[in-house]
């Protein structure tokens, strides 16, 4: 198991902004191909995820949620069951993958504005690979909104406030998060990803504003 405290604190601020698109295509087809063909019996938990993740169903493929207290980061069961995604991992981002996961939010569901706060989210570069999404999704970051879209690979600063909300009443959001070392070529990557892509979108943030403290006052 890889040690973390031998890793840096990371600017994410100047790493990633809010959310950048790193230059990097992958096969969008491919890749919800193989996710549809999981088991469903594999779905219908949060995977151990607490708090604002409540609304979000969850598969971890690499390691546990943090909730589940201190476990090895290594690889589960489901990962083995797709090999692309784990070519994408050796072969296209280059780093070594910590905790990953798949993450669906059905029709209606939202993520409030949140930081997550700790070091090994301040040692890791998180990831986010769109399986199946639509226009009416929205990642808030950074005091910005961003559409995510399935072939593309994105970083997220998840150690500054972010939220999700999927505005449609029926149609789901899946996506591939995986937190990775900053290992030289996500580094490098990442200089070379587009960060101005966030649009300012005040009914997006005032709608999770609102479900924020509607989620406070329960």
């Amino acid at each position: 198991m890889v040690e973390l405290a031998a890793f840096p604190l990371l600017d994410k601020g100047a790493l990633v902004g809010g959310c950048a698109r790193l230059p990097v295509r992958i096969d969008g087809e491919r890749l919800a191909a193989e996710v549809d063909a999981l088991p469903a019996s594999l779905w219908g938990s949060r995977g151990g995820r607490v708090g604002v993740h409540n609304q979000a169903e969850a598969i971890f493929l690499r390691g546990h949620a943090p909730a589940e207290g201190d476990k090895p980061i290594e690889d589960r069961e489901p990962f083995a069951l797709l090999p692309y995604l784990r070519s994408i991992f050796s072969d296209e981002i280059r780093a070594r993958p910590m905790r990953c996961l798949l993450a669906r939010m059905q029709g209606g569901a939202y993520i409030a504005p949140h930081i997550d706060r700790g070091d090994y989210f301040a040692k890791t570069i998180r990831l986010h690979l769109p399986v199946t999404t639509h226009d009416q999704v929205a990642m808030y970051a950074g005091g910005r909104v961003y559409r995510m879209r399935p072939g593309e690979v994105w970083a997220l600063n998840n150690c500054g406030v972010h939220g999700v909300l999927n505005a449609s009443a029926t149609r789901s959001r899946t996506h591939v998060i995986c937190d990775f070392l900053p290992d030289a070529p996500l580094l490098e990557l990442l200089a070379r990803s587009d960060r101005g892509l966030g649009v300012a979108d005040a009914a997006v943030e005032a709608e999770l504003g609102r479900l924020q403290q509607q989620q406070h006052v329960r």
